[in-house]
């Protein structure tokens, strides 16, 4: 059975976490309570670690800027 390659996760050398595209995380059911949220919070082209996008949603929710 072929394994499935997903182009939305890019690992690089500098940075041992797996980094996805806004439209990804989107679908991610890990943040399916968050998608208006992220929707703003996040750019389109942009890359983003869990760890980058878990600490925007808590400085978002803190009122922090």
């Amino acid at each position: 059975m072929a394994s499935k390659n997903n182009t939305d996760a890019v690992e690089t050398p500098e940075q041992s976490a797996a980094v996805y595209t806004k439209q990804r995380l989107l679908t991610l059911g890990k943040y399916r309570s968050r998608r208006d949220l992220l929707s703003v919070l996040l750019e389109d082209g942009r890359m983003y670690a869990f760890e980058d996008v878990d600490k925007m949603i808590d400085q978002f929710m803190k009122g922090a800027k």
